[in-house]
């Protein structure tokens, strides 16, 4: 026993070290696990984030999509995971703020069981339609949903679509707007253009293809102001539901007890990335943009507590339960 404890000794004295953060990661890779499909918003950003991240850390960042239960099965793996820095989070609105509020138990605390290292991008929430749809705007849709059945879909129960749709829904009266529950955006997508559903609630990221190549028509946004390139499209707001305005932020998040040399390493490598020509560019082109300053550490971890505690109370006040 003695000689084991002496053993051991070294790697508890190069954790504990200063050197420790300096020569962490020491070439091993980093799992970087988003809780959502390839081709969604959190896959797109952490991707768009990992090569350089990676670059500036000397090794390898790998994003692993762990999908299912709005985000919280990817969520959880990180939570759970052992605080070396190799296991990292794309932390996403949905699974650390919405969902929360909405699912009857999430295995976590979103604020506790986390250390919350920058938040790297946001985006609206959008609704659009195919460009065939008889719903010119979305007036017309939630006239229709006052009277009959419209079928909307999103990535899932809890998510920030789904409240969308529902506060929508209330605020308005269309009391047959009816919500389609997806495993991720890239299913709802293709059940929208096959005329399965008759509305998809998505971050704008995920559909600017769509948009542009005039397949979809955009009916609404959750941004506070209307979006640039779509000036006639009405904001939630401005349809009669201001208090589902909100965006989709994305961040880069640990599991609790994040040694604080890497907590601060991987703080300082965010913001430079951010600004950098490349990913800016990227950013635009995903209709994206990157909060400034950057959130970040402790600043990052109140935001996530507030927007939390935000949705959360929202949930309650407006009744929207998990079905």
């Amino acid at each position: 026993m003695q000689r084991r404890m002496f053993l051991a000794a070294p790697a508890i004295i190069a954790l504990a070290s200063p050197a420790f953060g300096q020569a962490w990661p020491n070439r091993q890779p980093i799992r970087l696990i988003a809780g959502f499909p390839a081709g969604g918003l959190a896959d797109a950003i952490g991707r768009l984030f990992a090569a350089p991240l990676g670059d500036a850390l000397g090794t390898s960042v790998v994003v692993e999509n762990r999908a299912g239960a709005s985000g919280t099965i990817g969520a959880d793996a990180v939570a759970k995971a052992a605080p070396d820095g190799l296991t990292l989070a794309v932390s996403h609105a949905i699974p650390f703020g919405f969902a929360p509020g909405v699912l009857p138990a999430v295995p976590y605390d979103p604020v506790a069981d986390f250390t919350h290292i920058a938040m790297l991008a946001e985006a609206p929430t959008i609704s659009v339609a195919r460009a065939n749809s008889p719903f010119a705007s979305m007036q017309a849709l939630i006239a229709a949903a006052r009277t009959r059945p419209v079928r909307f879909g999103t990535s899932g129960v809890g998510s920030a679509e789904h409240f969308s749709g529902a506060l929508l829904a209330r605020a308005t009266g269309a009391v047959q707007l009816d919500h389609i529950p997806y495993r991720g955006t890239a299913p709802a997508l293709q059940d929208l253009l096959a005329g399965q559903i008759d509305m998809l609630n998505a971050p704008i990221t995920t559909l600017v293809g769509q948009l542009r190549d005039g397949s979809l028509r955009m009916l609404a946004t959750s941004s506070e102001a209307r979006v640039s390139g779509f000036p006639d499209v009405p904001t939630l707001a401005e349809l009669g539901a201001p208090q589902a305005t909100h965006t989709q932020w994305i961040g880069l998040s640990g599991p609790r007890g994040l040694p604080a040399p890497i907590l601060e390493r991987l703080a300082a490598a965010i913001p430079p990335i951010a600004r950098s020509d490349a990913v800016q560019a990227r950013l635009v082109e995903f209709a994206s943009t990157p909060r400034s300053p950057t959130p970040a550490g402790a600043d990052f971890s109140s935001f996530v507590a507030s927007f939390r505690d935000h949705w959360v109370a929202m949930a309650r006040a407006e009744g929207i339960v998990a079905s």
